[in-house]
């Protein structure tokens, strides 16, 4: 049988190390040999012995849903074997975090990541409730974290002197050591004229770097 569906890059191989790697562009592949953890749904296949547990949805096991109803429930995946993970055909960027870094992600962008890395969930500092509390996930310790994303995501520098305005539909995530703050760019009177534009967006202030993705749309809530 000939097609270009066999094409070498479409073909699965089987791992040599443990840990994920890129299968493509739109998914990531994770030979475990042990546990690793996943957002619950991600799984597209698996071959070995693995088990997938639904995580409780208590400290440690969720990340809680912010008022919009956005949130991130997790799998444990243990055993050993080969899984491959995707959601919706965004594109997969693989995270390596160091001892000493922090990130911190929005929970609809977190696909797969080490058992090794802690996270926990923080309220963005001088967000309020608005843009649904933004309750996100943070990620520190040592070991891998797949990122997904509508389109190509823009990393854009921080620096002290020069701070950044996202939209906070558009984030993705940001180095955790920034400042953050609601900035409101339109006037009262200019909306109640009918002004258009962003009114209010969260501003980071210091040295890093954040994540947006290409789209202001809002993420549909996950099960």
């Amino acid at each position: 049988m000939k097609s270009d569906l066999f094409a070498s890059e479409n073909m699965a191989q089987q791992a040599t190390v443990p840990g994920m790697t890129l299968q493509n562009a739109k998914s990531v592949k994770y030979a475990v040999n042990g546990e690793m953890h996943a957002r619950q749904g991600s799984m597209i296949a698996f071959r070995g012995n693995l088990q997938f547990e639904r995580k409780g949805q208590g400290i440690g096991g969720m990340l809680k849903r912010a008022v919009t109803g956005e949130g991130l429930a997790l799998m444990a995946v243990t055993g050993q074997g080969e899984a491959w993970f995707a959601h919706e055909a965004q594109n997969c960027f693989i995270v390596d975090i160091d001892q000493g870094d922090a990130l911190t992600v929005n929970g609809r962008n977190v696909l797969c990541f080490d058992a090794t890395l802690s996270y926990e969930i923080k309220t963005v500092k001088g967000a309020g409730m608005t843009g649904g509390g933004l309750f996100n996930s943070l990620f520190t310790g040592y070991g891998k974290l797949a990122v997904i994303c509508e389109g190509n995501p823009i990393v854009i520098p921080v620096t002290q002197q020069q701070p950044v305005y996202v939209d906070t539909d558009a984030v993705v995530g940001w180095s955790a050591q920034l400042n953050t703050s609601l900035h409101r760019s339109q006037s009262v009177g200019s909306m109640v004229r009918g002004g258009s534009g962003e009114a209010v967006q969260l501003m980071l202030q210091g040295d890093g770097f954040v994540i947006v993705r290409p789209s202001e749309l809002t993420a549909k809530p996950t099960a």
